[in-house]
């Protein structure tokens, strides 16, 4: 993996044996193998063209302290939401249904990174029905920093649905390492919701209507403590997420693939007044797979 934009100012200064982003957690691989290809370009030239390059394997806490949260305010942490989606070239968010096909190792990788670091992994339930989502499983490499930050064994996944048509006998429900949150609306059917409660999930009001609505879904998360938000989609709900203007940062994984179809992008719904700028804070590269992460401006 080569570092194509630095992550701080003095990633360029680093010299040869200095490590750009030292420090954090150690990162996992979600697809459970080990540590595979992510090489990292270090030396007198930072990554940058005209130094002199040593590639070496990124090390588990280099990938975690790239993608690190920032650290909580005078006023102590907020809620701070990102998005971690994967996209082809010209687009497609998914093929045959499944964002699988267009991903790679690595990409799975940084998938596993960012929900290690995550306090909830929010996601819609259209996207639960078609990946098939489990519990997010405890990962020894994390264990002892999110013990050090006050965070479970592991992140609660959070289900966004208006109609609570979700089958409760997955193991998503049944058997998480922590209590699966359901996120809805305050009239929602109260018999589906009953059954989501009977299985387990801890229901979250967040909205007056049938519907959640997004600014409050991320107000109710943080009074139960879980400012460390990651939302891995789908398309219709990052739209909403984007509408509403609750989206922090965006990790984008280009896959370099073509698809051509109908698939959808990684946002879908109403397009928003005015488009949402962002800036750039770091892109990384490896094999031809761009991952990019960029920030509200």
């Amino acid at each position: 993996m080569r570092r194509l934009f630095p992550v701080t100012d003095e990633t360029a200064a680093r010299v040869s044996g200095g490590t750009a982003g030292e420090g954090g957690a150690g990162a996992v691989d979600e697809a459970g193998g080990a540590e595979r290809g992510a090489r990292h370009a270090a030396g007198a030239g930072g990554g940058f063209p005209g130094g002199d390059l040593i590639e070496r394997e990124w090390s588990l806490a280099e990938i975690a302290a790239a993608y690190a949260y920032p650290e909580p305010g005078p006023g102590g942490a907020q809620a701070w939401l990102r998005a971690n989606m994967v996209s082809t070239l010209d687009g497609a968010a998914q093929h045959d249904g499944r964002s699988q096909p267009i991903s790679t190792a690595t990409d799975m990788r940084i998938f596993g990174t960012l929900r290690a670091l995550a306090d909830v992994v929010i996601v819609g339930a259209e996207t639960v029905r078609l990946e098939g989502y489990r519990p997010a499983r405890a990962r020894a490499e994390f264990a002892e920093a999110r013990e050090a930050a006050g965070q479970g064994p592991a992140p609660a996944i959070a289900v966004v649905t208006a109609s609570l048509d979700l089958d409760f006998s997955l193991p998503l429900f049944t058997s998480p390492l922590v209590p699966t949150l359901v996120l809805t609306g305050a009239a929602a059917a109260p018999d589906r919701i009953a059954t989501a409660e009977k299985a387990g999930a801890q229901v979250v009001i967040a909205g007056d209507g049938v519907g959640v609505d997004p600014v409050r879904a991320v107000q109710a998360l943080a009074e139960l403590g879980h400012t460390r938000l990651l939302t891995e989609g789908g398309p219709r709900l990052l739209g909403q997420l984007v509408a509403a203007g609750v989206l922090d940062e965006l990790c984008v994984t280009i896959s370099p693939m073509l698809t051509a179809g109908d698939a959808q992008r990684i946002a879908g719904g109403p397009s928003v007044s005015v488009p949402k700028r962002f800036e750039l804070v770091s892109l990384l590269e490896e094999e031809g797979f761009l991952f990019g992460r960029y920030r509200r401006t």
